[in-house]
């Protein structure tokens, strides 16, 4: 009985053992993530004053205040409702004194859309919209003829315009789709995130792509959605079976389980059809054989 004891003992000692080993890694590690948090927080912490608030958080949904007053390049006071309810609504955010970041966004803005067959004006709108308050309807006057120009199609001039506003208007609008920028007193900048906001007819929050290039095909595929399969072709429609908009990336990619679904069902056309073309080939045989007997 002792001896029995005692190999319990000391089988019972090395799994005594391995438990506080674990407990010791266990706590190790935990101390670790701690330690990595409070250098995440600390780095944030000295990330510069300028960047801390710029954001460009997705707000999917979301309703644009459509009643906001603003004035267009050629300063008539106009509102935002003024340019919504027929077709979807490309909003970029810019400041028309901006050396940097901004002139990059509008050209790749603009090259995006002219790889596409949609036209501004006819399937879908632009506004341009300055958060600088500071901003003249002759600065906007300026770089929309700058833009228009460099588009290059008819009718565009009715479909693309570059707003300016008071401070009150911006903050609503910029608010509500997320996009949060800071200005630096000291170079007298803003410092700003970029991309563009795609809003449908009713002014609601539809699609946001990131970055200064566009995905032509992304574009019009977010303005297909956008506009309620209104504009397209039945191409369109079945390419927006097989893609799906991904909100962390801003991108569309294939759907897997759409494309099996659609691959299965040409397949069981494809050998409903078979089937069909040999019962009416045998039909078609019995018959002849018939006439010759």
């Amino acid at each position: 009985m002792r001896a029995l004891a005692s190999e319990g003992v000391g089988c019972a000692w090395p799994a005594l053992a391995l438990k506080r080993a674990l407990l010791r890694a266990l706590g190790l590690l935990f101390a670790l993530i701690l330690a990595l948090a409070h250098l995440a927080r600390a780095h944030d912490n000295t990330r510069p004053a300028a960047l801390r608030e710029v954001a460009f958080d997705q707000k999917l949904a979301e309703q644009v205040p459509l009643d906001l007053s603003f004035r267009d390049e050629r300063g008539n006071e106009v509102r935002l409702s003024d340019y919504f309810g027929r077709k979807p609504v490309i909003v970029n955010f810019v400041y028309y004194k901006c050396r940097d970041l901004c002139p990059l966004l509008l050209d790749g803005l603009v090259r995006s859309l002219r790889a596409l067959s949609f036209d501004i004006g006819n399937q879908f709108a632009v506004l341009t919209v300055s958060f600088d308050p500071h901003d003249s309807a002759a600065l906007a006057d300026a770089k929309n003829k700058e833009f228009l120009a460099r588009y290059a199609r008819p009718g565009a001039a009715d479909g693309w315009h570059f707003l300016t506003g008071t401070e009150d208007s911006i903050e609503k609008l910029t608010r509500a789709v997320g996009f949060h920028y800071n200005y630096d007193a000291q170079t007298g900048e803003f410092a700003h995130a970029t991309g563009i906001v795609l809003l449908t007819p009713a002014g609601k929050v539809s699609r946001y792509y990131y970055g200064i290039d566009f995905s032509p095909r992304d574009l019009r595929l977010g303005l297909i959605e956008a506009a309620e399969a209104r504009i397209g072709t039945p191409i369109d429609q079945l390419l927006l079976f097989c893609f799906h908009y991904d909100p962390v990336t801003g991108k569309y990619g294939l759907l897997i389980t759409n494309i099996i679904r659609l691959a299965g069902g040409l397949t069981v056309l494809l050998v409903a059809g078979f089937v069909i073309a040999m019962l009416r080939r045998e039909r078609s045989q019995a018959a002849a054989s018939g006439r010759t007997a």
